[in-house]
């Protein structure tokens, strides 16, 4: 897949607006460091003044931007910003989007591998295009493992975290290894959702601090705080994710 350009997302009076000209955004940042004449555009961006006329144009129809005239001679004009970056897109989310979209078509008619490549596109495709997924993943995640819960037989909190390991490999999840030498805590080698992911410098698997927690709740009325502290996509071989009782 070629080269995609950078998305970036923006509020304004009328809506939500994305945009991935790179002449326009080009134009925005200037834009955003304070009011510029139009001279001012047409030299910094390095475009004909017929070009920028077109792009200020557009950005003006998509309320992005706003043109206003100087008092003292009505014929020159200057440009002020009328919206705010809410994100944009992360170029290392955005190759890894991409090779599931690759991955997809070349799954065939193997069932599990589409399922899985589709839930990755679309866990890292949102990430991808600029919107944070996390606290969103995370409930979802708490309400999968609240729903599973009941199916668990322990009574106690070891024994049901020794099941839940299983649980994570019979459903390929992954290898967990439950760690008690200081804080509770689980490894996970084999991670399905980001082992193949580089070093992006953020965790990635909050869906799976809600599962834990959902589990916990639903079997043993307990209340915990499941939070990622290491991942592959901080750069680690594994996922570790510690568990905090709370009061």
């Amino acid at each position: 897949m070629g080269h995609e350009p950078l998305t970036k997302i923006f509020s304004t009076d009328n809506g939500i607006v994305a945009l991935n000209s790179p002449v326009k955004l080009r134009i925005l940042e200037f834009l955003r460091k304070g009011t510029k004449s139009f001279d001012e555009l047409v030299v910094e961006i390095g475009k004909a003044k017929s070009t920028i006329s077109v792009h200020l144009d557009d950005l003006q129809e998509m309320n992005l931007i706003e043109e206003k005239s100087y008092p003292e001679d009505k014929r020159k004009k200057y440009y002020i910003m009328n919206s705010f970056c809410l994100a944009c897109s992360e170029i290392p989310m955005r190759n890894h989007y991409n090779s599931h979209i690759g991955y997809i078509q070349c799954s065939g008619e193997n069932g599990y591998s589409f399922i899985t490549h589709l839930f990755h596109t679309v866990r890292f495709g949102m990430e991808a295009y600029g919107f944070d997924p996390k606290p969103i993943m995370k409930r979802l995640g708490k309400d999968v493992g609240t729903s599973i819960g009941q199916g668990f037989e322990s009574k106690d909190y070891n024994g049901l975290l020794e099941e839940l390991s299983e649980f994570w490999k019979d459903k390929r999840l992954g290898n967990m290894k439950i760690c008690t030498e200081s804080d509770p805590a689980v490894i996970v080698t084999n991670c399905y959702h980001c082992s193949k992911m580089p070093d992006v410098g953020k965790t990635l698997c909050s869906m799976d601090e809600g599962i834990i927690e959902g589990v916990l709740l639903s079997r043993l009325n307990l209340k915990c705080n499941v939070k990622e502290t290491e991942c592959y996509g901080t750069g680690y071989k594994h996922c570790k994710f510690v568990l905090e009782k709370k009061s």
